[in-house]
């Protein structure tokens, strides 16, 4: 179970990561990238980060290039976070907002069915 100090971390580096690729990245396929969520781990060592994207890229592609952007994203974390370690980042692409829009389908289809 998480720990109090590393979900503010993790909700704080959300936030700052997304103005990171918004602002300060010049890597035009990250700009259609968001960052959904973040798991930091309780001693702030690592961070799995959680992102979407309406690019046209593979999910495989977008995230390598972010894994790969991770050194420099990191770097600009240090001087946005104000905390002693600055988690290593891994970017895992987010397949919760799928899984919901194929629930969301199904019980639509259920209910068409039934009305007729």
């Amino acid at each position: 179970m998480a720990s109090l100090k590393s979900k503010k971390v993790g909700s704080e580096m959300v936030k700052v990561i997304s103005e990171i690729i918004a602002n300060e990245s010049r890597d035009e396929l990250l700009k259609n990238v968001t960052i959904t969520a973040c798991d930091v781990a309780n001693d702030l060592s690592f961070a799995k980060v959680y992102f979407t994207s309406i690019s046209n890229l593979s999910k495989e592609e977008l995230e390598k290039e972010l894994n790969e952007a991770s050194g420099f994203i990191r770097t600009e974390l240090a001087s946005k976070i104000d905390i002693r370690i600055i988690p290593k980042l891994k970017f895992v692409y987010d397949e919760s907002i799928e899984y919901g829009n194929k629930i969301e389908s199904i019980l639509k289809e259920l209910k068409e069915d039934k009305n007729l």
